[in-house]
């Protein structure tokens, strides 16, 4: 049997997709495929959809059964050998929940993530006292000093990707009690609106803040985060979050709904430049 891991790595659920493709573009069914590498069909199942690693002798055989080159073979093999390495951050895997480490891994391949947050900054763009200042107060549900400054560590980390050559275009639409909302002491908050003013000026980076005075909006529901990649095998995936857990979202409609709902936020939310001089005057209040 394949070996399970805690999450997939983009890398395997793209190459799972293209196992599939290339299955049943060769005419071959899941208990066929399964008779080659004498194990239950669901072993297949899981391979494709990336509940377990991809275990390189398997992925030969199928290949060879698909009817690939020995070229093509040879280099889907390479991608799988690259995939199955542990990303970056498996190392933080004492206090990294399993359904955290699935958004980590689409948060850096992705090419857009659009992000609606009502309660707090945004982790790729908190600063380390801020982080620290929340999960202090228990917001991630462990307050022991060593998994804090675990914890901080590997939120500072996740920001460099704003950073790199190829940095995902970030959208964030926060509502106003964001920054209202007292967090340490009145020099922390100022260091995070001084962060939030730098990053507005990021070329990959937009900001927007939903206004008290503009009322009720469609996102007032919850945080989510919608997730837009460059592969084509990776749809659109929404991400929300709760107490003591996580769903990922990527049926057609389900993503779509909350496409209309960020659009609308965004319509209705004061716009970029305007963001820009709410958060500078803030910055004067205190």
């Amino acid at each position: 049997m394949s070996e399970p891991r805690s999450a997939p790595t983009v890398g395997q659920v793209v190459l799972g997709k293209r196992l599939q493709d290339l299955r049943e573009r060769s005419g071959t069914s899941r208990e066929e495929a399964a008779k080659i590498l004498r194990v239950a069909p669901a072993t297949i199942r899981r391979m494709e959809t990336a509940e377990v690693a991809l275990k390189i002798p398997y992925v030969q055989l199928l290949l060879k059964a698909y009817g690939n080159s020995e070229e093509d073979a040879e280099a889907f093999v390479e991608l799988a050998e690259e995939a199955n390495k542990p990303g970056w951050w498996q190392r933080f895997h004492g206090i990294l929940p399993d359904w955290f480490s699935m958004y980590v891994s689409l948060e850096g391949s992705a090419s857009l993530i659009r992000a609606y947050e009502p309660q707090f900054v945004p982790g790729l763009l908190q600063t380390e006292s801020y982080a620290r200042a929340i999960m202090r107060s228990g917001a991630v549900g462990q307050s022991r000093p060593g998994d804090i400054d675990r914890h901080v560590a590997l939120r500072m980390e996740r920001q460099s990707l704003l950073t790199r050559p190829d940095a995902p275009k970030l959208w964030v639409v926060m509502d106003e009690t964001v920054l209202r909302r007292p967090v340490g002491s009145p020099d922390v908050l100022g260091e995070q609106l001084d962060r939030l003013i730098e990053a507005a000026e990021m070329p990959n980076v937009t900001l927007q803040i939903a206004e008290f005075a503009t009322g009720h909006h469609a996102g007032t529901y919850g945080p989510f985060v919608l997730f837009r990649f460059a592969v084509p095998e990776l749809p659109d995936m929404v991400y929300s979050e709760y107490l003591t857990g996580a769903v990922y979202l990527d049926a057609r409609p389900e993503v779509a709904a909350h496409l209309e709902v960020m659009d609308r936020m965004a319509a209705q939310a004061a716009t970029a430049q305007r963001t820009k001089e709410i958060l500078k005057d803030l910055r004067k209040e205190l």
